[in-house]
Formats: structure tokens, C-alpha cells, sequence
């Protein structure tokens, strides 16, 4: 009886040994969780879709949603919103003109167009308002934001992305500007970097239009000396607030017409001031 005992006894250790040898420890809930956020992490660092900064951002409140139908050029847009098409000219950037009948294609222009439709076009994305809601050609100004689809839950935006890469130059003009600083600070670094419009593909690129300070007769950013041409004499003339003429002319800018920020600026274009 005692050998049978210890016989049992020994198969019963063996059993054991057996179920708890070098099988791997089932995985512990903080085990699991532990590689979900490793992997969640990767996801949300994945890389931009080009070299640089990614400028994305929690999602602004209040965007309006608009779908993108057409891309008129490298700063200008045409919208869907509520089944009605607007006009959009982003805040803050002016790209290379590609599209005014009174100036050649600039340098880097049809590129900085390009890539915008790159960016937005046929796509459904997030307008911020600053502080206008219209410029003077009834455009609406916006900030164009998108999502990067990096699974972040952040927004791209497009304004703040055509700076980073050097397709376009930092503009101001008060009382819309919210990210002025940020986009003065990706132009420098465009620029110290030689991309785009920065770099040897233009070998003179011009200084950024930065407002240094109120326009003439207005008091803000918002040119008002309308610069008229003559249907008579073809004779190019300005004309300031209170002039006799100021209200009745109506500047058409594809005859040439333009307007101006200063007298200055009026005059080296080669307008001369109204008499009256």
C-alpha cells in the first residue's frame, strides 16, 4: 500500500509539472493595453505627406464645413456650403499670381496653384472666420483647414501648409490676424530653407508683403485710393476720400484698375493724382 501511494503520489507531481513548465503566462490585461496605446502612438506620429513641420492641430470650434469645387489659384477657391458656391481667398498667404489679365505668370505660380488643388480640391473642408467676413471683391476670408488623415483627430491647415513649403508669402492686414506670428515665423523658415518660390527656381524672388502700417486715408490694412484709367484718354489717375470724383469711380480691375495702399505706391505705378 505505502509503494502505491508513493507512485501516485510521483504521477500527480509530474501532472503538474507538466501544466506549469515553460508554456507562456496568459496575457494580463495591462499587458494588452499596454501594446493598444504603443500602437495607437505609432499611428498618431506617423510622418507628414512632406518633409517639414506638421502643422496640425486640434480641430478649431465652429468651423464651417464647405466642399471644395474648383481651385481658382494658389490662394483662391470656390466653395459649396448649404448648396450655395462661394468664393474663398485664404487669410493671411498670397501666393504668385497666376490668373490676373494685367500680370505675367510669377514664378512658382502655376506650382503654387498645383498643389493647392493638390491639397483641397473635391475635398469637404473646415472654414475659420477671423474678423472680416468679406474682403472688398466680396470674397469670403477664411482659414481652410483639413483633416491629414493620420488618425489623430487633429486638422491640417492649408493656409499655414502653402507657407511651410515655400509656395506662398505671408501676408497681414489688420484686423485679420489671428496666426500672423505663426505664419511670419514659417516664412522666415522657408526662406532660410530655399523652398519654392525661396529657392533657385526663382532667381529673384520678391519680399514678402507684409503690412508695416496702415494704409493712407484708412487707418487699417485695407487699401481705399482707387486708381482709375481714363475711357477717354487712357490717362491713369487716383483718387482719394473726399475727392470730388472718389464716389462715382468704380475701379474695374480687369481694364487695369487697381487700387492702392499709399500715394507713394500710386504714384511710382505711374497714376498722378485727381485734381478735383
Amino acid at each position: 500500500m505505502g509503494r502505491a501511494l508513493l507512485v501516485v503520489g510521483l504521477l500527480l507531481l509530474a501532472a503538474a509539472c507538466s501544466q506549469t513548465g515553460d508554456a507562456p503566462p496568459p496575457a494580463t490585461p495591462t499587458a494588452v493595453a499596454s501594446r493598444t496605446v504603443t500602437a495607437t502612438a505609432a499611428a498618431t506620429t506617423a510622418p507628414a505627406d512632406t518633409p517639414g513641420t506638421l502643422l496640425s492641430r486640434p480641430t478649431p470650434a465652429g468651423l464651417e464645413d464647405a466642399l471644395v469645387i474648383r481651385v481658382i489659384d494658389g490662394d483662391t477657391i470656390d466653395v459649396l456650403i448649404g448648396g450655395r458656391e462661394f468664393r474663398v481667398r485664404y487669410i493671411g498667404i498670397d501666393t504668385p499670381e497666376t490668373v490676373d489679365p494685367r500680370r505675367p505668370v510669377e514664378c512658382f505660380g502655376r506650382e503654387a496653384s498645383e498643389r493647392n488643388r493638390r491639397l483641397v480640391e473635391g475635398k469637404t473642408v473646415g472654414l475659420e472666420r477671423d474678423v472680416s467676413e468679406t474682403d472688398r471683391f466680396g470674397r469670403l476670408l477664411r482659414y481652410v483647414w483639413m483633416d491629414p488623415s493620420t488618425g489623430s483627430g487633429q486638422a491640417l491647415m492649408v493656409n499655414a501648409r502653402l507657407l511651410e513649403e515655400g509656395y506662398a508669402a505671408a501676408t497681414a492686414f489688420p484686423p485679420d490676424i489671428r496666426y500672423a506670428e505663426l505664419f511670419s515665423a514659417l516664412e522666415t523658415q522657408a526662406r532660410a530653407q530655399g523652398r519654392g518660390l525661396w529657392g533657385p527656381a526663382c532667381a529673384t524672388p520678391q519680399p514678402s508683403p507684409m503690412v508695416d502700417g496702415p494704409c493712407d486715408f484708412s487707418g487699417t490694412g485695407e487699401p481705399v485710393i482707387k486708381g482709375n484709367i481714363s475711357l477717354s484718354t487712357g490717362e491713369k489717375i487716383y483718387h482719394v476720400p473726399g475727392g470730388e470724383f472718389y464716389d462715382r469711380t468704380v475701379i474695374d480691375e480687369a481694364k487695369g484698375e487697381r487700387w492702392f495702399c499709399t500715394e507713394a505706391e500710386a504714384v511710382a505705378a505711374g497714376w498722378r493724382k485727381s485734381k478735383l
